[in-house]
């Protein structure tokens, strides 16, 4: 069972989250009313962590505003092993000062491929190696790796959270050591005051802007290897030879265009942000080449956030388990679906609804399902990975004991060692997908 602290603080947390929703669904537009096309990626009333491009903590972080007609935000997680070509720097998370085994708190356990250890002093010594990013242009003098790209979508129950809040910001900076990968954290826009489909809408603009950044990137090398084009000699571009705007600003963003590998992209959703990375893995399915270079091999669904009309066992067991319980969980859909929609049925909310549109589930990309013994979710979730499965999509499930919704991202469990058995269980699994030497880590 959950630990005392964590029963006591679900408490505190649902009254305070449920008082959260009450006020919004009084203060929230009708649907008559015209949405805020700018709404909001977070709430003022939450902790945020600012953004740092230098490598304090081994990982470099910057906030860029990708759309000028809403707040759609993304924040850069950049690993610093991006930045050397050899014996790579893992993850050096909280997990080693651990004497508890954290495996042991999962219900099915799995072979560990170990990291390379190295010493206190080599690390040291190889952090003097190089300047660390102080400013958002890499430097022309260090090499560099391509690294996968993993889209991230926090949890909230849609109207709250936020790329940049800092438990998302721990959680994904853990992510990008573990999984060695490039985090885009989406600020995607918060309900009530931009419903479905704002959300959804606002990942396929990021995977889609992926693509332009990585189209832009080869336009720019393509423009640095060619002095002369048509007979007249090319001035040179300004920095790194960026492509740039009428007012001279780079259209270019220089971290993924000197460290970013798009062709191994993952899609990773919590909570709610599970719903938006299969809605988004769905619409890449449909855009095949169109994506291109941009390719989504994998997706990871954290205790998504599925719910229906007709209850599963553990709707019915536990609908008033922790922190999201069913009936503070159906208020958060009140505020994201429009009243004119609103049906636990909604291809938002089921996925396998029988009016749910889009590609077959054969189509779709190898998920890892992640879901929590005391959560009232979790059945749903199991059974659409049953489903994938029996289409022979690659779709385990990681089920972990005396878990809770979030346990793996809520800021009070973030530092347990179940949470970071979970990001190192995610790690392994992703590693068969994005590593360019072939399948070697698998369950």
């Amino acid at each position: 069972m959950p630990s005392v602290a964590v029963k006591l603080y679900s408490v505190f947390f649902k009254l305070l989250l449920k008082h959260r929703l009450q006020n919004l669904i009084s203060s929230s537009p009708d649907d008559d009313a015209s949405p805020d096309p700018f709404g909001v990626s977070t709430r003022s009333d939450e902790s945020v962590a600012a953004a740092n491009p230098s490598f304090t903590d081994g990982v470099a972080t910057k906030d860029i505003h990708i759309d000028p007609m809403t707040s759609l935000t993304v924040r850069i997680f950049l690993p610093e092993s991006a930045l050397s070509p050899s014996e790579l720097r893992r993850g050096d998370d909280d997990s080693h000062s651990h004497p508890h085994n954290p495996r042991s708190d999962r219900r099915h356990s799995y072979a560990v491929i170990p990291r390379n250890q190295t010493s206190p002093e080599r690390n040291e010594s190889r952090r003097k190696s190089y300047e660390p990013y102080g400013g958002y242009a890499p430097s022309a003098k260090r090499s560099s790796r391509k690294l996968p790209v993993m889209l991230q979508f926090h949890g909230g129950g849609w109207v709250a959270g936020g790329s940049d809040s800092a438990a998302n910001d721990f959680f994904c900076r853990r992510i990008a050591k573990v999984c060695d990968v490039i985090v885009l954290a989406v600020g995607y826009r918060l309900a009530p005051e931009n419903r479905y489909p704002a959300a959804f809408e606002d990942g396929v603009k990021v995977l889609n802007w992926l693509g332009k950044q990585a189209n832009l990137a080869d336009c720019c090398k393509s423009l640095g290897n060619n002095r002369r084009v048509n007979g007249v000699e090319l001035k040179k571009l300004n920095v790194q030879g960026h492509i740039v705007d009428a007012f001279g600003a780079s259209m270019v963003e220089p971290w993924l265009a000197a460290h970013a590998d798009p062709s191994r992209c993952v899609l990773l959703g919590v909570s709610c942000g599970g719903n938006i990375a299969d809605y988004v893995a769905r619409k890449a399915v449909e855009a095949g080449k169109l994506l291109e270079p941009v390719k989504v091999v994998a997706q990871v669904l954290m205790y998504p956030f599925f719910i229906g009309n007709n209850p599963t066992q553990s709707e019915i067991k536990l609908a008033n388990s922790y922190f999201y319980d069913k009936s503070v969980s159906a208020l958060a859909w009140k505020l994201f679906l429009p009243e004119k929609e609103f049906d636990f049925d909604h291809p938002a909310a089921n996925p396998l609804a029988h009016n749910r549109s889009g590609p077959p589930l054969k189509l779709m990309p190898p998920t890892l399902t992640v879901v929590a013994e005391h959560d009232w979710m979790r059945d749903r979730a199991i059974a659409y990975a049953e489903e994938l499965r029996k289409v022979n999509v690659d779709s385990p499930v990681l089920e972990y004991k005396d878990a809770v919704h979030e346990f793996a991202t809520l800021d009070m469990l973030l530092k347990t060692p179940q949470a970071q058995a979970c990001a190192e269980d995610i790690a392994i699994w992703v590693k068969k997908y994005i590593s360019l030497r072939g399948h070697e880590f698998s369950y």
